[in-house]
């Protein structure tokens, strides 16, 4: 007989710059970001493919959100993902800020890329 699936947890995990999902206690992917004032700027997610499909990119990111509205903080989407996400759910409307050619210059800086 097979196990429920727990429900997935987020946590914020700050000493990694990231949003992390568990699922049954192990990290099932993350969304990453850096804090510029009172931006964070989010440039990456990404889902293990042991849990691809089952709609935690979705819960990270409306979780991680829901934590950047709570701080007062803006969300900046250069992630991909994270744009899709916001294009679809206009109640996080309140706290994005557009993609700038300045902020995709600061983070290729302070991600050294």
């Amino acid at each position: 007989m097979t196990q429920p699936a727990m429900t997935p947890t987020v946590r914020r995990v700050d000493a990694r710059h990231r949003y992390e999902i568990l699922v049954d206690g192990e990290s099932a992917g993350f969304t990453a970001y850096r804090d510029r004032d009172d931006r964070r700027v989010f440039f990456h997610t990404e889902i293990d493919d042991a849990h691809a499909g089952q709609g935690l990119a979705s819960i990270l990111v409306r979780e991680a959100l829901e934590d950047v509205r709570s701080a007062g903080l803006r969300a900046v989407p250069v992630c991909p993902y994270v744009a899709k996400f916001l294009k679809k759910h206009e109640e996080f409307a309140d706290v994005t800020e557009p993609v700038t050619p300045e902020v995709l210059e600061w983070l290729d800086g302070v991600l050294k890329r």
